[in-house]
């Protein structure tokens, strides 16, 4: 059997999580996310580019315990797909914009201490308890060495 792999996204997140309830009542989760980008320079040594900005959104019980989890300045890792759709502002054209559609979402490991509780749960029990992360902004993600 093939591996199954799918789209993934690192970065920090950049605004405060805003959760809403949409028309079917299922929870949904907004959070504009960014992502440092780095050039390799021909010495080997890294220059830091400046961030990109994209939303992140999440639905359902994923969308209602990373609403518990995660906030601004957090590193995470997620998996997911890249949805493209239209948005119309008044008085201007309509633009197409890009969004992370986030199924599954998880902190990131090499900024993020933690502590993993495998006691028996309730079902709307958190999978993890956080300690105080690292401080994301600021802290380049080139050349990492975990």
């Amino acid at each position: 059997m093939a591996i199954k792999t799918a789209t993934s996204m690192s970065g920090f997140i950049a605004s405060d999580p805003k959760v809403t309830q949409r028309s079917d009542g299922q929870t949904r989760l907004h959070f504009r996310v960014g992502q440092e980008h780095c050039t390799r320079n021909q010495d080997d040594s890294f220059t830091q580019e400046a961030p990109t900005f994209h939303d992140l959104v999440m639905t359902g019980k994923t969308a209602e315990k990373a609403a518990q989890l995660f906030r601004k300045g957090d590193r995470f890792i997620a998996e997911g797909y890249v949805d493209t759709h239209d948005v119309a502002f008044a008085d201007q054209v309509p633009e197409r914009r890009e969004e992370f559609r986030a199924r599954h979402i998880g902190h990131d490991l090499a900024y993020t201490s933690y502590q993993v509780d495998r006691s028996p749960k309730a079902p709307s029990a958190p999978t993890s308890q956080l300690d105080t992360p690292t401080p994301a902004a600021g802290v380049p993600m080139c050349g990492l060495a975990v």
